[in-house]
């Protein structure tokens, strides 16, 4: 692959923050998606993404792995592989506007029942156990979906997870070990279509350092970062990313 410099500029800033998601701030994960995305060609860049996404998510499982929430997971895994297998299937069906629209509509959507649920009249000790069946399987199935057509699962996850009330280290440690069993999950259907190959993984090589350099920017950030900075940084960040999505 030949890139010019401001492409090589917009694939290490990409693979920086691909780090920093991992490890700090999960609401930055659209915005990879959107550097590697406007380097280079959209599909492409999907098989680019996913080995620099697994790469950050070992740092993630090393650094947070013991923080691990896994009720949650096991709630979600079943309805996420049917996720993926959507999208494999309609991957070739919808093109990347139709693609945009739908995850930034999902997204919208997800962040008005996330404030709707945080400011009903209803015990905080409670909201985890009252939580029905229909949403985790609605977020395993839109993860899994999202994930394969756009790499853009990270936002639906921190809908879900905030509204769990997961602490920081808990949603760090939950988050990092459903993405990384996600992403192994995925490469052969990516290879399948043809997105990873040798030229793909050659680049990966090259990206890898900044994906490293974001992973400790991120964890240091992580340490510093209160509850309620955290939780509304992601949000943010989920916000900017469903009016981007559903309007450019």
């Amino acid at each position: 692959m030949t890139f010019d410099l401001w492409q090589w500029v917009l694939l290490f800033l990409g693979a920086l923050v691909v780090g920093l998601a991992k490890t700090g701030i999960p609401g930055v994960s659209i915005l990879f998606v959107g550097l590697l995305a406007n380097a280079m060609p959209a599909r492409q860049a999907t098989g680019v993404i996913l080995p620099l996404l697994i790469l950050g998510d070992v740092f993630g499982v090393l650094l947070y792995r013991r923080h691990t929430e896994w009720r949650h997971l096991w709630k979600l895994f079943p309805w996420t592989m049917a996720g993926v297998a959507a999208g494999w299937l309609a991957l070739g069906h919808i093109d990347d506007g139709q693609t945009r629209r739908l995850l930034g509509a999902i997204l919208a959507v997800m962040l008005i029942l996330h404030y709707w649920r945080k400011f009903r009249p209803a015990p905080d000790d409670t909201l985890v156990a009252q939580a029905p069946l229909w949403v985790a399987a609605g977020t395993g199935l839109l993860a899994g979906f999202t994930t394969l057509v756009a790499n853009a699962a990270g936002s639906v996850m921190t809908i879900y997870l905030l509204a769990m009330r997961l602490p920081k280290m808990g949603f760090l440690g939950t988050n990092a070990v459903f993405f990384l069993l996600l992403n192994w999950f995925k490469v052969p259907f990516m290879v399948n279509l043809g997105l990873i190959n040798h030229d793909s993984l050659a680049l990966n090589l090259k990206l890898a350092p900044a994906v490293i350099v974001g992973c400790l920017i991120g964890r240091y950030a992580a340490a510093r970062m209160n509850q309620q900075v955290f939780e509304l940084t992601a949000l943010l960040l989920t916000g900017l990313a469903a009016v981007k999505l559903l309007i450019f």
